[in-house]
């Protein structure tokens, strides 16, 4: 066999084993990046409860906010159980709508303003709404790398030889209110310094 048709064989092969290699990187970053997920998932279900033990004796009047941290809990815990991209959507809305609603209450209540508690709590839940955006982030744009080396040539060619499967990442839906723009949001806005 010709020393030119070994060479052109040995890169083929070296080529392939690269591909493999960082397709098998990938997905497990993917992997790592979910169990990150629900790390920070369980993290905010264990805070939610000590939040919501620390601001009780000073809001009994705000009803709302206590549903909503209960609200809050449940979809959390159900996002850890069942790993689906619409409960983790779910949770970290929640949480994210929660949040401000309980600053505004801190802000309204002195008691409450001045309990550290309290501010440690809400920082910590801040804190891990971030991080949990973040994976999600970092999830998908794996899951996008990943994805697209499967279809782009060559290396769809040794995807398909070993096997390789589009990963799902975290499913959104392709409608809702996430995805929807009013047409307020869209209008120019309108700044007046003479006022």
């Amino acid at each position: 066999m010709p020393t030119y048709l070994l060479i052109i064989i040995a890169l083929a092969v070296l080529y392939a084993i690269g591909v493999y290699n960082s397709l098998q990187t990938l997905r497990t970053q993917i992997v790592a990046s979910i169990q990150e997920i629900g790390n920070q998932l369980k993290r905010q279900a264990a805070l939610i409860p000590s939040l919501m033990s620390s601001v009780k004796g000073y809001l009994k009047h705000e009803k709302g906010i206590f549903k909503m941290l209960t609200d809050a809990r449940t979809a959390t815990q159900k996002a850890e159980k069942s790993g689906k991209g619409s409960d983790i959507e779910k949770a970290l809305s929640s949480v994210q709508t929660l949040i401000p609603k309980i600053q505004v209450a801190v802000e309204d209540n002195p008691e409450l303003k001045a309990d550290n508690t309290v501010t440690k709590f809400m920082d910590e839940l801040t804190d891990t709404a971030d991080k949990l955006s973040y994976a999600r982030r970092t999830v998908i744009d794996l899951s996008q790398m990943y994805n697209q080396k499967l279809v782009v040539f060559p290396s769809n060619i040794i995807a398909g030889l070993f096997g390789f499967k589009p990963e799902k990442g975290l499913e959104t839906p392709m409608s809702g209110g996430h995805v929807a723009v009013s047409q307020r949001e869209t209008e120019d806005v309108k700044v007046d310094l003479e006022k």
